[in-house]
Formats: C-alpha cells, sequence, structure tokens
C-alpha cells in the first residue's frame, strides 16, 4: 500500500468512527457490560497506584481509562484519547455524568501519539489495535511513550469463531451478496487473531514479562431485530451497507441474520452470543 493510499485508508477509518460516535454514545451502558470483562482484566494487569499516570488510546466512551481513573486517586491522572473528536465527546460527556474529574481528554492517534518520551506510567488500548494500517508502529510509539518499567495492557479480538455476535451481521450480508468478504491481508476486527502475533508484536517492540491469554464476553439481545438496530448504532460498515438497501433486500437480510443466530436463541428468543477477546499485558 501506497503513503498517498494508507493515508487516504486512515481518513476513510477515522470519519468511520467519528459517524459512529452518536451510536456507541447511545449504547454506552450496554456496551460498558458487554466489555467489562476485558476491562477488569486490563485494568488489573496495569498494578495501577495513587499519583500515577495513565493513558486510554482509542477510548472510545472512555469507560476503561474511567475504571483506570478511579485507581490512581488522589494525585493521579487518565488521559482520555480517541482519534475521532466526536468519540471524545461522548467520553467527556459519560465522564461528567459519573463524577470522574482526574482527567484529560486529547484527540491522539495510536501511530503517532503526540505525547512526550516516557510521560507516562501505564498505558491501556482496549479493540483498537487491530484496526491500525501499522500496529507495529502503534506498538513502538506506546513504547516511547511509556517510562521503563511501566505497565502497557491492551486488547484485540480472536479468531472469526470465536466472536459470532460480530460475524454473522456480516456474514448476512457477504451471503447475500450486498458486500465483499474481508481481505485476508490488512487492518481489520480480527487481523492479530493469529496464534502468537499479539505476542510477537509486543516484544518486536521491546515490551518485556509478556502475557497473552483469551476473556470470554456475551451480548445479549432480546430478540434478533433489537440485536441489528444495536449493530446499526455501533457499527458503521454494517450500517452504511444495511441503509443503501431496499425495505426488501433489508427483510431478506432480517431473515438471514434471524436464521443464522438460531443455535444462540434461548428462552423467548433471547440471545446470547460469545465472544472471545486476546488479552495482553507487557513492561516496558
Amino acid at each position: 500500500m501506497s503513503d498517498i493510499d494508507a493515508d487516504e485508508r486512515r481518513s476513510q477509518l477515522l470519519d468511520e468512527w467519528e459517524r459512529a460516535a452518536p451510536g456507541w454514545g447511545r449504547r454506552g451502558s450496554r456496551l460498558r457490560a458487554f466489555g467489562m470483562p476485558v476491562a477488569a482484566w486490563l485494568v488489573e494487569q496495569l498494578r495501577l497506584h495513587p499519583g500515577q499516570r495513565v493513558l486510554e488510546l482509542a477510548a472510545g466512551p472512555g469507560d476503561v481509562g474511567f475504571l483506570a481513573a478511579e485507581l490512581v486517586r488522589p494525585g493521579g491522572t487518565l488521559i482520555s484519547s480517541d482519534g475521532a473528536q466526536a468519540m471524545l465527546e461522548v467520553a467527556r460527556a459519560r465522564a461528567a455524568e459519573q463524577g470522574i474529574e482526574n482527567v484529560e481528554f486529547r484527540q491522539l492517534a495510536l501511530e503517532w501519539i503526540d505525547l512526550p518520551t516516557a510521560g507516562v506510567d501505564a498505558i491501556v488500548c482496549r479493540w483498537a489495535l487491530m484496526l491500525c494500517l501499522d500496529p507495529a508502529a502503534a506498538l513502538s510509539e506506546a513504547r516511547r511513550v511509556l517510562r521503563p518499567g511501566g505497565r502497557i495492557a491492551l486488547a484485540v479480538w480472536d479468531q472469526p469463531h470465536h466472536n459470532p455476535w460480530a460475524t454473522i451481521p456480516r456474514r448476512a450480508l457477504v451471503e447475500l451478496g450486498h458486500m465483499q468478504a474481508d481481505p485476508a491481508d490488512g487492518p481489520g476486527m480480527f487481523a492479530l487473531a493469529q496464534p502468537g502475533r499479539l505476542r510477537e508484536l509486543l516484544e518486536a517492540a521491546g515490551f518485556v514479562e509478556v502475557i497473552v491469554e483469551s476473556v470470554g464476553v456475551e451480548r445479549v439481545s432480546s430478540d434478533v431485530e433489537e440485536f441489528v438496530r444495536e449493530t446499526l448504532d455501533v457499527s458503521r460498515m454494517f450500517g452504511d451497507v444495511y441503509e443503501r438497501l431496499s425495505e426488501r433486500e433489508r427483510q431478506e437480510v432480517l431473515g438471514r441474520i434471524a436464521k443464522l443466530v438460531e443455535p444462540h436463541a434461548g428462552g423467548e428468543g433471547v440471545l446470547k452470543l460469545p465472544g472471545r477477546s486476546l488479552v495482553a499485558a507487557a513492561s516496558a
């Protein structure tokens, strides 16, 4: 990929997240509950104590960092950052709702972190590294801004078959011919799911004492319609395609999704779709 193509792709990704932010705001409480098992693991691995300075990269609604903010009080600070300004506004509103005051909001990119070298004590990043065009550069930057001995904790998604909550909507679109399957290379939700890849990247960036584990999550929806509405709110990839379809085509998509989620339907149509995240922690 040329530099021009890479810059254009970065711009497209940023635009998608800017447009997704309102939906993430509306679904903030649901997203927090969904991701809490992973958030708890990450924050525990940071080994925080009062007075430290913590950076959350690609914070989205900010909830992982907000957990960390509580642990570095008094005297400590959270830098809640995201590449999308609209996401920062969502995080700022959620911090105000929760009464979290020891937080700064910064617009930062993962591949070029505009902070001083060795300027933070800990870094947390949930479900963003795999979306970078250059994850190695992102981890190199994280290592640069982290003080010697500081901690990093991050999460990416495990392989597609472990995450039907995410793969089913796109699969329905692909099977009905409304979009193409993901390319085998390049950034994407499962780009770092290959066994050993996350450890390899962390060690190449200079991190030590690397541990990689997996943590399960579960997406619960009252029925197929709610599952699709929520997906439309939080996924611009799905929404941009779905919203261009005719009413007949949308009904076909709903029918295909309903068929695909049948193995995960419980009593009264409640859906419980599993997911699995790879989580990692290391020291600088």
